[in-house]
């Protein structure tokens, strides 16, 4: 073992290139890899325009709750699965319900008026509040044992290149949006920082080779396997990019009553590869806070691998009674639904770097919506579904809270990283104190 000591010292003993670093940072055998003190993680995943309710919902409560169709790609994660009913989202003022909906969701305070018309309703801005990710990843970033490269990683699938409120769901702080990153070679440079240029395109492994080589020798024999496998997800990310370059992306621009036009048939392909660099980013500890956007509120997909070819925004205005509507809804939400557990499974088949268990025992993923339900644009019983062990908090349940406020929960998030909160968002909408789902 060797003595402890920072990653400047390290670096500057052994003539390291700070290339080197982000494959080191995580390494339990290195004594500036952080703390022996269990790392907690959250992922937020946002998927738009509400949920059938008779597909999402469980008939049954408790543990021996019910998964209906939508929720069926998460049977095999029963043991680490809370579904969260009765939580509903009271923030008012301007803007309609789906830009509340999603720039209230994580800030939960209300949007500032503005010149952005949608609906029928006032036309609003950009949220006044900061998001609980961001408000749970400055808290880490001040402690030097919980501090990391990136503090917090937003990434996105087939999110419109365009800054509205419909596109945003974190912020920095009031009037602050941060947009997710939907392309996988950005998110890839932002991560390694070796690819400005996509045409000439070099093995980011090649000039940090010798570096890995001389500290592999003083790695234990676990320690040089995770190493190993850090960097042939390089080789291999790096590959599949390339053979992806020159497939573009196309984002609709914004709609507001019709579903938007969006030829994102990679939407498939674009989410495996976000979630294995997220995945990567965690087991390296890049981050311990990450959010994954699909599309925006109002997301208008034409999901044609599951041969449903009208847009999601407008398929969701479908009255519940347009049972068709209702089936091609439920395959929407089964296939988000899909997209969870694939996270779920590579977190759960990935070791705890130097800890417990593998990385889902000790992350929180929480899915949601901004709306409850598409067609009526409610704000009530907005969809948590949780997965993980990242809370310390009885899972294998279905729990219907009735009537409870949505920043409630968003402060119960912060707790189990040691961030007790008293409010968050507006502090009317915050008594009782954070959400207890024990």
């Amino acid at each position: 073992m060797m003595t402890p000591r920072s990653r400047r010292e390290f670096i500057q003993t052994l003539g390291l290139s700070t290339a080197a670093v982000p494959f080191l940072s995580n390494l339990p055998s290195l004594c500036f890899a952080g703390s022996m003190q269990r790392k907690r993680r959250l992922v937020v995943i946002f998927s738009p325009n509400g949920v059938v309710k008779k597909t999402f919902w469980p008939d049954t409560m408790g543990s021996e709750y019910d998964l209906k169709e939508s929720l069926v790609p998460l049977e095999p994660f029963r043991d680490q699965l809370l579904i969260v009913k009765g939580v509903h989202d009271k923030v008012k003022g301007d803007g309609d319900s789906h830009m509340r909906g999603i720039g209230c969701l994580l800030t939960g305070t209300e949007l500032y008026p503005g010149n952005i018309q949608g609906g029928s309703h006032t036309p609003a801005g950009w949220a006044s509040g900061q998001s609980i990710d961001q408000e749970i990843k400055n808290f880490l970033q001040q402690s030097p044992e919980t501090r990391t490269n990136f503090g917090s990683l937003e990434f996105g699938v087939s999110v419109p290149k365009v800054a509205d409120t419909w596109t945003r769901m974190v912020y920095a702080g009031p009037n602050q949006p941060i947009a997710p990153i939907d392309d996988p070679y950005q998110m890839f440079n932002k991560l390694y920082g070796r690819m400005e240029d996509r045409e000439m395109l070099k093995s980011l492994l090649d000039d940090v080779r010798e570096d890995l080589e001389k500290v592999s020798r003083r790695l234990s024999r676990e320690d040089r396997r995770l190493l190993e496998q850090h960097a042939e997800f390089v080789r291999q990310t790096e590959q599949e990019l390339k053979q992806n370059q020159q497939s573009e992306i196309l984002h609709a621009m914004p709609a507001l009553e019709q579903g938007v036009e969006d030829n994102n048939d990679n939407m498939p392909k674009i989410s495996t590869m976000q979630i294995d660099m997220m995945v990567n980013s965690f087991q390296n500890d890049f981050s311990r806070i990450a959010t994954l956007q699909y599309t925006r509120s109002v997301g208008g997909a034409k999901m044609r691998w599951l041969d449903v070819e009208r847009g999601h925004h407008d398929l969701s205005h479908e009255p519940n009674s347009n049972e068709e509507a209702q089936q091609q809804l439920t395959k929407i939400n089964h296939w988000y639904a899909e997209q969870v557990a694939y996270l779920a499974q590579r977190l759960r088949e990935t070791p705890e770097p130097g800890g417990q268990g593998s990385l889902l025992d000790n992350t929180t993923i929480v899915w949601t919506n901004e709306l409850g339900e598409g067609n009526s644009h409610t704000l009530n019983n907005i969809p948590f579904v949780l997965i993980g062990g990242g809370m310390d908090v009885a899972m294998n349940r279905a729990i219907d809270l009735k009537d409870v406020y949505h920043n409630r929960l968003l402060m119960a998030l912060a707790q189990p990283f040691g961030h007790h909160l008293s409010t968050f968002g507006n502090p009317d909408f915050c008594g009782g104190g954070p959400l207890s789902l024990s």
